[in-house]
């Protein structure tokens, strides 16, 4: 089924009573206090909230980064919460598209040895590989960089990769936290744009920003306070 077909139709994430807790020495700290929420395919969201709020603890556990003390976590009608860690990085591997404010590419690396990197893992030949960075390097706009390492690369450009590494294995779901935050205004922009075009083409894009203007783009914001969802903003 095109992902366009299902877009607005299906739940692929559901949240139900979620808590993270933290222990820190003596103290106790409740990241997540009960987090109860639907995501459906296509949509494209923003998460907000202030520093501590719990924000990026919920994209941790949305990306199987991190599992809940308590609650049920179901992505695309698996129930994470009873998966060991080979089957979460399975899961990763092949459901999930992971876009950082740090970009976190590997330097030694060209552009296309970056894109390629999740492909390694899923257990792709050289060849089928290096058809599929190319094609994502166009996808971006970088197919003239594909030689190139990150270092010979601006901000911009170091993004465009992560988010063609994050297209690799073709997943439902991109999350990504802070992927404006170390761009230019301009730069910005275009990475925006980039996502909305994704989001058109049927990804689901979850996205955690501090910045009003950047949320915008997104159909829906939620925002975050004390690890509970304070409200749910919609266009």
């Amino acid at each position: 089924m095109n992902q366009n077909s299902r877009k607005n139709d299906d739940v692929v994430i559901r949240l139900e009573d979620v808590h993270r807790v933290y222990h820190m020495g003596q103290s106790q700290v409740n990241a997540l206090a009960g987090i109860t929420l639907s995501i459906k395919a296509g949509t494209f969201w923003a998460v907000m909230g202030p520093s501590g709020s719990g924000k990026s603890t919920l994209l941790n556990i949305l990306g199987c980064l991190d599992r809940p003390t308590a609650g049920r976590y179901s992505l695309e009608g698996t129930d994470v919460s009873s998966l060991d860690d080979d089957q979460l990085s399975n899961l990763r591997l092949r459901r999930l598209g992971f876009i950082f404010q740090s970009f976190n590419l590997i330097p030694q690396l060209t552009v296309r040895r970056n894109i390629e990197l999740p492909l390694y893992y899923l257990g792709w030949d050289a060849h089928r590989s290096t058809q599929r960075a190319v094609e994502l390097a166009h996808r971006v706009g970088l197919h003239g960089r594909l030689d190139h390492r990150p270092t010979e690369l601006s901000g911009g450009q170091m993004q465009r990769v992560a988010i063609a590494r994050a297209l690799a294995n073709d997943p439902h779901i991109l999350l990504a936290d802070e992927p404006t935050g170390n761009l230019d205004s301009t730069t910005g922009l275009q990475i925006l744009e980039l996502l909305a075009e994704l989001n058109q083409a049927g990804k689901t894009i979850i996205m955690v920003t501090h910045e009003p203007d950047i949320a915008t783009w997104a159909h829906k914001r939620l925002h975050m306070r004390d690890g509970l969802i304070e409200t749910i903003d919609e266009d």
